[in-house]
C-alpha cells in the first residue's frame, strides 16, 4: 500500500524541533549526503579562477620559498 501526505516546510521545521539530538544528527547526515554535490559545485565555482596558470603559480611558490630561506639565514 502506497501512501503520500502533504507537508509544508513550516510543519517539517516543527517536527524537527520535536526530535531528540540523535534524530537531529541523523537528519543532518542525511541532508549533508543529499546536498553534497550541490555544495561541492558551489565551492568549486567560488574558488575557480582563470587568472593563474601553472608557470605563475610555480613562480609565486619559488618567490615565497626564497623569501623564507632568506629570512632564516643569518
Amino acid at each position: 500500500m502506497n501512501m503520500s501526505i502533504s507537508v509544508d516546510f513550516s510543519q517539517i521545521k516543527i517536527a524537527v524541533e520535536q526530535c531528540n539530538v540523535d534524530e537531529k544528527l541523523e537528519l543532518l547526515k542525511l541532508l549533508e549526503k543529499e546536498t553534497f554535490s550541490t555544495r561541492f559545485k558551489q565551492l568549486l565555482n567560488q574558488i575557480k579562477t582563470d587568472g593563474l596558470n601553472l608557470e605563475e603559480i610555480t613562480a609565486e611558490v619559488e618567490a615565497v620559498r626564497q623569501e623564507r630561506y632568506s629570512a632564516k639565514s643569518p
